[in-house]
């Protein structure tokens, strides 16, 4: 059964015989794929009126954070974005009171961003829900399946240099 990545392919193997196009198999579905995900979870979010990203800090803190939260800098490193893309996140997610920012005790200048009663309550909330929602996102793959696959992206990722994030 093909897909759009093989059509692209069969074009470009018609067009251009002589380069090799077959990464586009690979990198071509994991693009579609993220896109398609994307898609999926800003609708599955949209229906609980957060945004992805809002999940995405909130159980970054719930999961890593503990009552002593996680400094800016940890949850850059964790959010793949920029300082200014994490502090107008923390921002909003302080005018929502789903997050507070609380000065360090052992060194006051630097701040820790941890949930509110709030933000753990809607997280440990949305957590089973979301995880039922990837359920059916992957119902298409079995779990010995879905194992080979995280594995073999796991390779990928290592080899470009994601790393284990503390």
């Amino acid at each position: 059964m093909a897909d759009a990545v093989d059509l692209f392919i069969q074009h470009w193997n018609r067009e251009r015989p002589e380069v090799d196009v077959s990464p586009m198999a690979v990198i071509g579905r994991i693009q579609r794929l993220s896109r398609l995900f994307e898609q999926e979870l800003k609708h599955f979010f949209n229906e609980f009126g957060i945004e992805f990203w809002e999940f995405d800090v909130l159980a970054t803190l719930r999961r890593s954070g503990g009552d002593a939260g996680l400094t800016a800098g940890a949850l850059i490193k964790v959010a793949m974005v920029t300082s200014g893309a994490i502090t107008n996140r923390i921002d909003r997610l302080v005018a929502k009171g789903l997050v507070e920012r609380m000065p360090c005790p052992e060194d006051r200048r630097v701040i820790r961003v941890r949930l509110t009663p709030a933000g753990r309550q809607m997280i440990d909330d949305l957590l089973p829900k979301h995880m039922e929602n990837e359920q059916r996102i992957l119902a298409a793959l079995n779990m010995e399946s879905r194992a080979q696959l995280a594995g073999l992206l796991r390779t990928l990722a290592q080899s470009l240099g994601d790393e284990v994030v503390g």
